[in-house]
């Protein structure tokens, strides 16, 4: 443990409340990394307060990940039908009954939902229902009602952003409102070209909206490495999908015909609606952060690498943190806060090692450092790349896609980086996560036995590349 945790329990004492009216964690939000912490706090054997004012299991289960991920599966079969012949089978794509869709998603949410209370409730978690306010550096207060912690968590998680001047209302709305659409638009356009923007954009194509990406950066997907980004422009342009790159959204106008979109340089876009995409910020105006003497960055709460505020024996936890916004980063840290408090001292969390995919058509998986970073970090001279053509995988081969997995190493040391695009490559990030996580060498990977014929034996195939052996692949 670092020295500036005196403010924490030694290893292994137990935390034991001597006032019934006081736990041992409160935690502010029961999203993603707020119900993490619960959880593993009640593991340990600590006593919790759970506070949150909307649906437990926050954006993630009920606003983001889930629900987008039931429409891209409904979209997926709406592409298998559509595309049946090509595999010498007669099906015929009638429709999309947005009713259906929106029944099926609601279902998955709503199983995972009850799940998850029933969750919360057997490990003994004090939940409440309410909008909180931190009104001591230990105590939430919530509907007139004051719960007090000896340590305090927050995790208040993320909203929909916009652009100044820009209004969310009528036919300018953002994935909230896009998500509970009861129809199938006839065009969008869509304001930003990263993962919620790219992720939306696929399901409506398939659905069969017109749909043009506007992006200020030069690249969809900007985030990822480049040769991943120019690829799957590529693949969104067979898609029949439009985007514009590298100029800046000016305005908007909306009438009973529909939204009327200008760029900066001029160009204007006509659609039925108009997604604004242009990520998330974080939930922290108003809940007394400030006043406690948080510190805070355009309203992200600032940590140290264990999570710490600096503040009394705050945490922060989720999208609430500089950081990747991801479901499975708010359950690491939550994880992690909880043994921290515990006073187990885990191991810091390395953002870079967190895998990212983008669930479109086709799939962006990755994680580790991108070759640009790696270069910059290593030096240029230092780190070698490769790409592998899924072209000589027999299961991408039948499942019709194309693609490639780019690897990123260390000359003569540790893989640093997997990047991934095709169909279904979110399947095969868990291994590269141990490949960079446990810094293993492309031979650790290329003398491992991949099961053919799989996706997954083109990981394999590409490592057995970069250690200089390869098989299915051409100089």
């Amino acid at each position: 443990m670092t020295a500036e945790s005196d403010h924490r329990p030694s290893e292994g004492s137990p935390i034991v409340p001597d006032r019934p009216d006081v736990f041992d964690i409160v935690v502010l939000g029961g999203g993603s990394g707020g119900y993490a912490t619960a959880l593993r706090a009640t593991e340990l054997g600590l006593t919790v307060a759970l506070i949150e004012a909307g649906k437990l299991g926050g954006t993630c289960l009920h606003n983001g990940c889930i629900p987008t991920k039931a429409l891209l599966h409904a979209a997926e079969v709406a592409d298998s039908a559509r595309e049946s012949e090509r595999y010498g089978v007669r099906a015929t794509l009638e429709g999309i009954d947005m009713a259906g869709v929106n029944a099926y998603k609601d279902g998955v949410v709503g199983r995972l939902y009850k799940g998850l209370q029933g969750l919360v409730k057997a490990h003994g978690i004090t939940f409440v229902e309410g909008w909180g306010r931190l009104v001591s550096t230990d105590t939430v207060e919530v509907n007139g009602e004051r719960y007090t912690g000896r340590h305090v968590v927050l995790a208040t998680g993320s909203y929909s952003r916009s652009l100044p001047g820009l209004e969310i209302g009528g036919r300018v709305m953002t994935s909230d409102q896009a998500l509970t659409l009861g129809h199938v638009p006839a065009s969008v356009v869509i304001l930003g070209g990263g993962v919620i923007g790219c992720e939306f954009a696929s399901v409506w194509t398939s659905f069969g909206t017109k749909v043009t990406i506007v992006e200020a950066l030069p690249s969809l997907v900007p985030n990822e490495d480049p040769a991943i980004s120019k690829a799957f422009e590529r693949a969104y342009r067979k898609r029949g999908i439009a985007f514009s790159t590298g100029v800046r959204f000016q305005g908007v106008t909306q009438d009973d015909s529909g939204v009327h979109v200008t760029l900066e340089d001029g160009t204007t876009y006509d659609a039925e609606l108009l997604l604004v995409a242009v990520g998330r910020g974080p939930r922290t105006a108003d809940l007394g952060f400030d006043e406690q003497g948080v510190p805070m960055d355009r309203g992200f709460v600032l940590t140290d690498e264990r999570l710490h505020t600096g503040v009394a024996n705050i945490h922060a936890v989720g999208d609430i943190v500089p950081g990747l916004q991801l479901a499975h980063r708010g359950f690491a840290q939550g994880i992690f806060v909880a043994e921290e408090i515990a006073g187990l001292a885990p191991q810091a969390i390395v953002e870079s090692g967190i895998p990212r995919v983008t669930y479109s058509e086709p799939e962006i998986a990755s994680v580790g450092l991108t070759e640009a970073k790696a270069k910059e970090t290593y030096g240029d001279d230092a780190v070698v790349a490769l790409e592998y053509n899924l072209g000589g995988n027999g299961k991408s081969q039948i499942l019709g896609t194309a693609g490639f997995i780019k690897l990123v190493r260390k000359v003569d040391g540790p893989v640093v980086g997997v990047h991934m695009i095709g169909a279904r490559v979110g399947e095969l990030i868990a291994e590269g996560q141990l490949i960079v996580g446990w810094e293993a060498y492309p031979e650790d990977v290329a003398a491992l036995v991949h099961a053919h014929p799989t996706q997954n034996e083109a990981l394999g195939e590409a490592f057995l590349a970069l250690a200089g052996k390869p098989l299915h692949a051409h100089n």
